[in-house]
């Protein structure tokens, strides 16, 4: 229960969850593209970010483009996912990883979560596989910056002839047995959106290992002109290659990518240090196998710390208690400090615009419950599936690599106050 007569003082600056940081070589590229003239979709600065891409994750081909969004959109047209095309997704994630499946006229089917990293869980998706054998297309998410259980969600996509799709929007840097995320998949992307580990402020990236596929991305994101003196067209094209200007702040970022890391890494364990007394856990990661970006630091709170709270669609309350605490009242209090923080991702399943859609959970199939429900109450008020229960319970914590250790170290005060 926070103590509103605390002796904590605002912010005089807003701390943020995860804001961009520069270094200011970034200025020199977007120069270069202005003095050059090169201002539109291509440049010196698009083909290096491309190049620097495939250095730092070890695909053979790159294309940028003007968002992790329009990269996913790619894949799934690449995998040829067509109207009425039941397609598995990852349930706890941004809409951006299911919504592309849509513009294809593709059908989402969501795969439940698991506990140790928070991904698409292998024992739901081989439950799904045994419901709906007709898929072939699994798009499978990195939650921020963790890797998933690749090896167990591959061995099942392999056995049933399914491509993967890696939405590594968020973890870029991090890696699994040693190799980069963003190579697992058939189809490959990754974000540079404003709060990302690296950013252009906007701007995405289509990895792969075929050529092919890549010369097709670079045709169908120009519009799929064809090669002919005047613009002819054959196939819908789209207006999704990155813009030079922007690539130069990308490329100027790419150098400081495992600093980055390094700063949000030191973040996540000044948490994790922080809140050993507290009834809470870090968001986990599979230690022996994975090494996360750590990207967004978030924490979950233990069930018997649950004060009751009630979800609505668009609003939440809760009731104090002595001891206990939950994501809305830490988010409300941190708020009044002028810090930031975020709800875990709404589940896919709990979205008004996709509860309809099929939902499998390890148990087999599952539906949201579209009512409000009340946390922290009886055993029979807690039947949720794993995702919802994260979402119940976590929340994302301040993460910017701009905010200085006696800042986190006031923030997390703050939030022990909420347990008191």
């Amino acid at each position: 229960m926070f103590n509103s007569d605390s002796h904590f003082k605002v912010f005089d600056s807003k701390i943020w969850l995860s804001s961009p940081t520069m270094h200011g070589s970034e200025m020199e590229y977007v120069k270069e593209a202005y003095e050059t003239n090169w201002m539109s979709t291509v440049g010196k600065n698009i083909n290096e970010v491309e190049r620097l891409a495939c250095e730092k994750i070890g695909c053979k081909y790159a294309v940028a483009l003007s968002a992790g969004t329009a990269s996913l959109h790619m894949a799934v047209r690449l995998a040829g996912v067509k109207h009425g095309d039941k397609v598995f997704c990852s349930d706890l994630t941004f809409g951006a990883t299911v919504n592309p499946v849509v513009y294809e006229g593709g059908v989402p089917i969501f795969i439940d979560t698991e506990y140790d990293t928070w991904n698409m869980d292998p024992e739901a998706l081989q439950k799904a596989f045994e419901m709906y054998p007709e898929v072939k297309v699994v798009v499978m998410v990195h939650l921020y910056g963790t890797p998933a259980k690749i090896d167990e969600l591959k061995a099942i996509c392999d056995k049933h002839g399914a491509v993967i799709i890696e939405d590594a929007a968020e973890s870029l840097g991090a890696t699994y047995k040693g190799r980069q995320t963003g190579t697992f998949g058939k189809y490959n992307c990754i974000s540079f959106n404003g709060n990302k580990i690296i950013t252009g402020s906007s701007g995405g990236m289509f990895l792969t290992d075929d050529e092919e596929d890549a010369n097709k991305v670079r045709k169908w994101s120009t519009q799929a002109r064809e090669d002919a003196p005047w613009y002819q067209h054959e196939e819908v094209g789209y207006n999704y290659r990155m813009s030079n200007v922007i690539a130069g702040v990308i490329r100027g970022q790419f150098g400081y990518l495992d600093e980055h890391i390094a700063q949000k890494k030191a973040i996540y364990e000044r948490y994790k240090e922080g809140f050993k007394n507290l009834p809470v856990l870090m968001n986990p990661y599979d230690a022996d196998n994975s090494e996360p970006n750590y990207w967004l630091s978030c924490l979950i709170i233990n069930d018997d710390a649950m004060c009751k709270q009630v979800r609505g669609e668009c609003e939440s309350l809760y009731i104090s208690e002595h001891g206990k605490s939950c994501p809305t009242e830490i988010l409300e209090t941190i708020a009044k400090f002028n810090v930031e923080g975020r709800p875990i991702w709404k589940p896919m399943h709990m979205q008004p615009i996709y509860r309809m859609h099929d939902f499998v959970t390890k148990n087999g199939s599952g539906r949201a419950n579209t009512n409000a429900y009340i946390a922290g109450g009886s055993c029979n008020s807690r039947i949720f599936d794993a995702g919802e229960d994260i979402f119940d319970r976590g929340l994302c914590l301040p993460s910017d690599n701009k905010m200085s250790s006696e800042q986190q170290n006031i923030i997390i005060e703050i939030i022990k106050s909420c347990f008191c």
